[in-house]
């Protein structure tokens, strides 16, 4: 679910930097040998950009690589695009391969953490059943693991975002699709199929009733995914040549300057959501629901929802805030679950 904008997305792979590692502990790899401690990696795979952050053990974030997967999208070649970008982190820190200790990667799909494998994912040409822990741990020689990426930005926020020290809280991710991450008793919730959390499957008032198709949208994201609310917004009378290209977003900024049409797709869209909301919270009993993600971001359709949702606030009335992280609580995401396999290592 990445925010990025499409002028980032040409541009060669960035980095930035902040200082140099100087941990010399050792630590194990794979197969025994010592290796200087001190660094992890974390991954953030989008269907059109690849993040890389490289991390001291503390969460420290030393630099961050960015490369376009549009065309580079096959799992080899994302793993080579990983260790490029691993390579160039390492080198501008001044630090080792033998100081890498871990890595974490979050991928769009129905992912299984407990083999590593991305199950399938429809943001990434010719991943179905794809073993990249396996492929992650071959490149970089250390311990990897692998989750989906709304789950890691559900991690992201319980480590250092709005749901810091909360232990039942719902990440709710907005953007093309919609999915939620679950933290339950302090515990991420992924199901004996791995797809707790598929919100976006939902069916809810004013949402589509048909039954949804193999590798369709659900019945929800179809009408409160950020495509679902263009092309709602085209359907609209009288709308302006200049105004037709607004993201959701923006057709949510525009409701709040008083623009009709805009109110009408704003006010659809916070009942949808008000809906989805409140059944789950029904269901799970969470304390607070965290909103991410391009169109999860928009304060005017957070206060929309909150809004609603004052009518129903029987047995308890939901809390909405919007992530404090934003499209950084997937990358933070896979650095603390880095750091987690990294300390899990060295107890071994």
């Amino acid at each position: 679910m990445n925010t990025s904008s499409s002028a980032q997305r040409k541009r060669s792979p960035q980095k930035t930097f902040r200082r140099k590692n100087t941990g010399r502990s050792i630590t194990r790899d794979l197969h025994g040998n010592p290796r200087e401690a001190g660094l992890v990696v974390g991954v953030d795979i989008g269907g059109s950009n690849l993040r890389v952050a490289l991390a001291e053990m503390h969460g420290t974030v030393l630099g961050k690589w960015r490369a376009s997967t549009k065309v580079t999208s096959s799992p080899e070649m994302v793993v080579a695009q990983i260790e490029q970008g691993v390579g160039c982190l390492l080198k501008q820190c001044g630090a080792s391969r033998s100081s890498l200790m871990s890595v974490a990667a979050g991928a769009p799909g129905v992912t299984n953490a407990d083999t590593g494998m991305v199950i399938a994912t429809s943001f990434l040409r010719g991943w179905s059943n794809v073993p990249f822990q396996k492929m992650l741990e071959s490149s970089l020689h250390v311990p990897a693991a692998v989750e989906n990426d709304v789950r890691m930005a559900a991690i992201g926020e319980h480590w250092i975002g709005v749901a810091r020290g909360v232990d039942d809280f719902v990440f709710l991710a907005l953007g093309t699709g919609i999915a939620a991450g679950i933290f339950a008793n302090g515990r991420l919730l992924r199901g004996t199929r791995c797809s707790a959390g598929e919100v976006g499957y939902m069916y809810v008032p004013g949402a589509s009733p048909e039954a949804v198709k193999p590798g369709a949208p659900g019945s929800l994201e179809s009408s409160l995914g950020g495509t679902g609310i263009r092309q709602e917004w085209l359907k609209a009378d009288g709308i302006d040549a200049k105004l037709r290209d607004l993201t959701a977003t923006e057709i949510f900024d525009l409701a709040a300057q008083g623009d009709p049409r805009a109110e009408r797709i704003l006010d659809r869209s916070a009942n949808l959501l008000a809906y989805a909301v409140y059944n789950v919270s029904l269901v799970l009993d969470s304390s607070l629901f965290v909103l991410g993600g391009g169109v999860g971001m928009s304060s005017v359709l957070r206060d929309a929802t909150q809004r609603i949702l004052g009518r129903y606030n029987e047995p308890v009335l939901p809390r909405l805030v919007t992530s404090t992280l934003g499209e950084d609580a997937q990358l933070m995401g896979t650095i603390q679950l880095a750091m987690t396999v990294a300390a899990s290592k060295r107890k071994l």
